[in-house]
């Protein structure tokens, strides 16, 4: 049986025809994507904008390809360049990323815009220019590099991971996987087109070697896949078990005046969460709620449980119990404010924040249609 990777002076290598193989493939069948350049246009001298790969990889981390493509284009409508979003208030940013997830890309997203516009040459060309910049990590520099300039990076996301892992049989389980799994990669990333390459292994495992029943007769790389000669490549890449997420429960508060109006305030810019906006709410962000001491609402009121809802978080799940109020027209509370029922979908609500009015005030976060 062949040996397992780590247990190799070197990295295995498959034939040294496997990645044209993958680029012949990938020019007949890629992706149509909003911020890719295509084959045919890349050959005709058209070059990618750093903008939109740094955007669109920035977006795209933890996020699918569906999801992302309408705030890419909704970005570039508002933003056209990296200049654009740098001159834009910090609050519009975190408003238009609403509903992405993972809200520290959208802070430093910001960060970085104001860094490049500040560069007198733009976005550098270089996987170590470009990990100095804030919010951009060895994944996203590699994909910068080798998409924008042209770099030979080795660019690994998930998908090429699991191709990766089964076209070379890796055993690691991840993350511990993740070392052998890049060294891999760099013994086949083509010189002269390092960028088209990084996109092939990304469509091939999205389209082709996917999680579930990869189609594995269509592969342009079965002739050297040794997960293959297993019979069972479903079974890579292995994972090691995951901790379970430890539990935490809160109150959100959900105060409705006369007019429809809701009470919100803005958390503080750094922290989970940091910049966005929530509905008063008690117990969660530190630590659980101990049930033996009642939350005080924010405002004096005759407050109704509206119901609970349930959001899982990167390292904990939580569970919310909402409670709704009508209030008086005048009330009013420190660092607070009042938002009409028809901006509501416009501030920059994290769907946990959405879940939690939603249960209170069904239909309130959706935008309605214009007539």
């Amino acid at each position: 049986m062949l040996a397992v990777l780590e247990e190799q002076a070197s990295p295995p290598t498959a034939s040294p025809a496997a990645a044209r193989r993958l680029l012949d493939w990938y020019d007949r069948h890629h992706r149509d994507l909003p911020w890719r350049v295509s084959p045919a246009d890349l050959a005709k001298g058209v070059r990618p904008d750093p903008y939109h790969v740094w955007l669109s990889e920035v977006m795209l981390q933890q996020t699918t390809v569906e999801a992302v493509k309408p705030y890419f284009l909704a970005f570039l409508a508002r933003w056209p360049a990296v200049e654009d979003l740098a001159a834009a208030p910090a609050e519009e940013v975190m408003r238009a990323w609403a509903g992405l997830g993972y809200y520290s890309r959208a802070r430093n997203l910001k960060a970085c815009a104001d860094k490049v516009a500040s560069l007198p040459d733009g976005f550098p060309d270089t996987e170590d220019g470009l990990r100095a910049l804030p919010g951009i990590g060895a994944y996203t520099a590699a994909a910068i590099a080798a998409i924008a300039f042209g770099r030979p990076a080795a660019v690994v996301d998930g998908n090429v991971e699991r191709v990766t892992a089964r076209l070379f049989a890796i055993e690691t389980p991840l993350p511990e996987a993740k070392r052998p799994i890049r060294a891999a990669v760099e013994t086949l990333v083509p010189i002269d087109r390092p960028g088209d390459f990084a996109q092939a292994m990304m469509d091939l495992g999205a389209t082709i070697c996917t999680p579930k029943r990869p189609r594995c007769m269509l592969c342009p790389l079965k002739a050297d896949c040794r997960a293959i000669v297993t019979g069972d490549p479903e079974r890579l890449p292995l994972r090691a078990p995951k901790a379970e997420r430890p539990k935490r429960t809160g109150v959100a508060f959900v105060a409705v005046r006369p007019d429809g109006a809701i009470l919100l305030r803005t958390r503080p810019a750094k922290g989970l969460l940091g910049g966005m906006t929530e509905v008063p709410n008690f117990g969660w962000s530190k630590v659980p709620r101990n049930v033996s001491r009642s939350p005080e609402p924010p405002l004096p009121a005759e407050w109704r449980r509206a119901g609970s809802i349930s959001h899982v978080f990167t390292h904990f799940a939580l569970e919310l119990e909402v409670l709704r109020a009508d209030v008086e027209a005048a009330a009013t509370l420190p660092d607070h404010r009042w938002v009409a029922a028809v901006d509501i979908p416009g501030e920059a609500l994290p769907t946990v924040m959405k879940k939690a009015i939603e249960a209170a005030i069904p239909g309130a976060t959706k935008r309605r249609p214009i007539n």
